[in-house]
Protein backbone atom coordinates (compact mmCIF):
# COMPACT_ATOMS: atom_id res chain seq x y z
CA UNK A 1 0.00 0.00 0.00
CA UNK A 2 1.57 3.43 -0.51
CA UNK A 3 0.41 6.83 1.14
CA UNK A 4 -3.03 6.84 -1.62
CA UNK A 5 -4.22 3.62 -0.54
CA UNK A 6 -3.45 4.92 3.32
CA UNK A 7 -5.81 7.98 2.22
CA UNK A 8 -8.31 5.80 1.05
CA UNK A 9 -8.44 3.61 3.44
CA UNK A 10 -8.49 5.69 6.16
CA UNK A 11 -11.78 7.81 4.20
CA UNK A 12 -13.27 4.32 3.97
CA UNK A 13 -13.38 3.90 7.86
CA UNK A 14 -14.39 7.13 8.25
CA UNK A 15 -17.69 6.79 5.89
CA UNK A 16 -18.84 4.11 7.34
CA UNK A 17 -18.12 4.71 10.87
CA UNK A 18 -19.98 7.90 10.09
CA UNK A 19 -22.95 6.25 8.16
CA UNK A 20 -23.56 3.74 11.50
CA UNK A 21 -23.70 7.10 14.00
CA UNK A 22 -20.51 5.56 15.51
CA UNK A 23 -17.87 8.24 17.08
CA UNK A 24 -14.14 7.92 17.05
CA UNK A 25 -14.54 7.47 20.99
CA UNK A 26 -17.02 4.94 20.74
CA UNK A 27 -14.66 2.82 17.88
CA UNK A 28 -11.79 3.45 20.47
CA UNK A 29 -14.23 1.73 23.08
CA UNK A 30 -14.93 -1.05 20.72
CA UNK A 31 -11.25 -1.60 19.15
CA UNK A 32 -9.77 -0.84 22.06
CA UNK A 33 -7.35 1.44 20.59
CA UNK A 34 -6.93 5.28 21.35
CA UNK A 35 -8.97 7.91 19.57
CA UNK A 36 -5.51 9.37 18.35
CA UNK A 37 -4.51 6.64 16.62
CA UNK A 38 -8.06 5.88 14.90
CA UNK A 39 -7.76 9.56 13.82
CA UNK A 40 -4.25 8.83 12.55
CA UNK A 41 -5.77 6.16 10.56
CA UNK A 42 -9.25 7.98 9.53
CA UNK A 43 -6.31 10.85 8.27
CA UNK A 44 -4.29 8.45 6.21
CA UNK A 45 -1.11 9.40 8.21
CA UNK A 46 -0.42 5.81 9.73
CA UNK A 47 0.12 2.32 8.41
CA UNK A 48 -2.16 0.07 10.48
CA UNK A 49 -1.36 -3.28 11.23
CA UNK A 50 -3.47 -5.77 9.55
CA UNK A 51 -4.60 -7.00 13.35
CA UNK A 52 -5.36 -3.33 13.83
CA UNK A 53 -7.88 -3.70 10.52
CA UNK A 54 -9.54 -6.80 11.65
CA UNK A 55 -10.61 -5.13 15.26
CA UNK A 56 -12.02 -1.84 13.52
CA UNK A 57 -13.46 -3.98 10.80
CA UNK A 58 -15.23 -6.34 13.48
CA UNK A 59 -16.41 -2.99 16.03
CA UNK A 60 -17.79 -1.88 12.13
CA UNK A 61 -19.65 -5.18 11.19
CA UNK A 62 -17.93 -5.01 8.14
CA UNK A 63 -15.64 -7.96 6.80
CA UNK A 64 -12.14 -7.20 6.44
CA UNK A 65 -12.90 -7.40 2.82
CA UNK A 66 -15.34 -4.74 2.64
CA UNK A 67 -13.27 -2.75 4.26
CA UNK A 68 -9.99 -2.54 2.29
CA UNK A 69 -12.88 -2.22 -0.91
CA UNK A 70 -12.27 1.28 -1.89
CA UNK A 71 -14.93 2.06 -3.76
CA UNK A 72 -17.91 4.09 -2.60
Amino acid sequence: MDETDFLKLGYKIKYERVKKKISQLDLSLRTGLTTRTISRIECGTIDPKYSTLVKIAKALDLEIKELLDFTL
